[in-house]
């Protein structure tokens, strides 16, 4: 903080409390005059309501001027005047950084102990579930569900389809680094509406979700053309490239025409976000290890 704004915040903290102390002094000496305690003060409201000259009881002021002391004893002891650090030396970085290092004292050996252990053997450690279940519930939660079953544009973890691969490499890879994932607008090369109609039929006859009629399948030249880079002649998809296999019934963003004709039209921009310096190379493979457990497959 500069030095003018530190004096500014400082020079008006201080202010603000002595002009409470004086309003609250000030306040507790008014009142009206020439009054007894059983007397009205001469107020109404609503044409019959009226008030009587019963001052407030002396403990609700004396708590007002126990709230300002507390206040100005807190200022002292942690900041809050400016660029006064206060007596006791706090701050949110400081208190951050220990309870990190509390956090890494008491887990430290538990992450030793996991990390030595073989993947396969994380998958079937109920301990080491349990801790990868915890860090999937604080880091994947928020685009993966709760029940790690995903919404559209995020992957379902708990079936059998990965779209990068399954093996303890290419998860841990994912979550180290991330992933980017880029479906390109395909429909200035289809020529018009037909041609995107057909071109959606196909794709969408390759799982069984409809029948190939001929329209359909004359789309198939463009497929090989266009998608075949990614997806495969055969729609089988391509892990190594994150390209989704279009054959079977899984869908990252819906099975419907109008979802397939989204994709087409539009294209898809997926991110998975780096986690790898947020929970380090240990807690990476017991929550790898916990993702691997959560698909049917073995």
């Amino acid at each position: 903080m500069a030095a003018f704004w530190a004096w500014f915040v400082a020079a008006g903290t201080i202010a603000f409390v002595i002009w409470c102390v004086w309003l609250i002094s000030w306040a507790g000496k008014q009142g009206p005059q020439n009054k007894q305690d059983e007397d009205l003060v001469g107020h109404k409201w609503d044409g019959d309501l009226e008030e009587w000259n019963n001052p407030a009881p002396k403990w609700w002021l004396y708590l007002y001027f126990i709230t300002i002391a507390w206040a100005v004893g807190y200022m002292i002891a942690y900041p809050g005047i400016g660029a006064f650090e206060g007596i006791l030396g706090w701050s949110q970085q400081g208190q951050y950084e220990q309870e990190m290092q509390a956090a890494e004292a008491r887990y430290a050996p538990i992450y030793e102990r996991f990390a030595a252990m073989e993947f396969g053997e994380l998958t079937r450690d109920a301990e080491a579930q349990e801790l990868g279940r915890s860090l999937f519930a604080g880091y994947c939660t928020t685009c993966h569900g709760s029940d790690a079953r995903g919404a559209p544009g995020y992957p379902n973890l708990t079936d059998d389809d990965w779209i990068w691969g399954d093996d303890e490499t290419a998860i841990i890879a994912t979550i180290t680094h991330g992933r980017n994932n880029v479906m390109p607008n395909l429909s200035p090369a289809l020529g018009g509406d037909a041609g995107i109609d057909n071109m959606v039929n196909y794709v969408r006859s390759l799982s069984g979700a409809v029948a190939a009629d001929a329209a359909a399948m004359s789309a198939q030249p463009m497929f090989v053309a266009l998608c075949s880079a990614c997806h495969q002649a055969d729609g089988s998809g391509n892990q190594a490239l994150g390209a989704p296999n279009l054959t079977d019934d899984t869908w990252l963003y819906g099975p419907s025409a109008e979802s397939v004709r989204e994709t087409i039209v539009q294209g898809r921009n997926g991110v998975m976000p780096p986690h790898g310096g947020l929970l380090g190379d240990k807690r990476t493979k017991i929550l790898a290890a916990y993702v691997a457990s959560l698909s049917d497959n073995e």
